[in-house]
């Protein structure tokens, strides 16, 4: 099976010859995501992976593991944090890991968000401006036209939220205490914290929040 371009030709196989490789999805840093299933049409007796696979697991159903390039010729297994199981199996919590926003230009967009929410500059990937989120959450900047608006929120911490306004407010820039812009150049107190909405190069609306709402 091809892996794709950077990928080593020695790519890790199933530890037990009844798990058949069914994909292989790209991902970044010289990583891979590898998915098995059993190679028969009845479960595995027996876990392969015990912390992955339980007997209450549908036949067919698969596993998914995520290979990261360590190093020339080192390749370091680790667990994905999602995985297909029945009501009865093991279930791994389900987390984002990515989304793309659409921008007229991805650079001018990413490096906005990045600035205001002091975050690191955006990398490249593929056609993506990518901002990196300090929860392993990233937001994949691609150039696309027309654009569709659509809504961030973003948690932060007290301190976080007086550094953020304070560069929207240097900026010039307008923000609301609502999402319908009807309280201008306010923000609000909701859950017992603080929040405030802005908007992007592009109309996405923006949000920070330093409490979860209902919280």
């Amino acid at each position: 099976m091809d892996l794709g371009e950077g990928t080593p030709r020695s790519a890790p196989r199933p530890a037990r010859p009844d798990l058949e490789l069914i994909g292989v999805q790209p991902i970044r840093s010289g990583a891979v995501t590898l998915s098995y299933r059993p190679a028969s049409s009845t479960p595995a007796e027996g876990p392969a992976h015990p912390d992955r696979w339980s007997a209450g697991r549908p036949a067919g159903s698969p596993a998914i593991e995520t290979y990261a390039n360590g190093g020339p010729g080192a390749w370091l297994g680790v667990p994905a944090l999602a995985e297909h199981a029945s009501s009865e199996g093991v279930l791994v919590p389900v987390q984002l890991n990515h989304t793309i926003v659409s921008a007229r230009d991805k650079q001018r967009s990413a490096t906005f968000l990045a600035d205001l929410l002091g975050l690191a500059a955006p990398s490249s990937f593929g056609p993506f401006a990518v901002v990196q989120l300090d929860n392993d959450v990233s937001l994949d900047f691609m150039d696309d036209d027309p654009v569709h608006p659509r809504h961030y929120a973003f948690l932060v911490t007290e301190d976080e939220f007086d550094a953020i306004f304070g560069r929207i407010r240097a900026r010039g820039l307008d923000f609301w205490a609502d999402p319908f812009e009807r309280q201008p150049e306010r923000i609000n107190t909701n859950d017992g914290g603080r929040g405030v909405y802005w908007k992007d190069p592009d109309g996405h609306v923006l949000e920070i929040i330093t409490r979860p709402y209902g919280g």
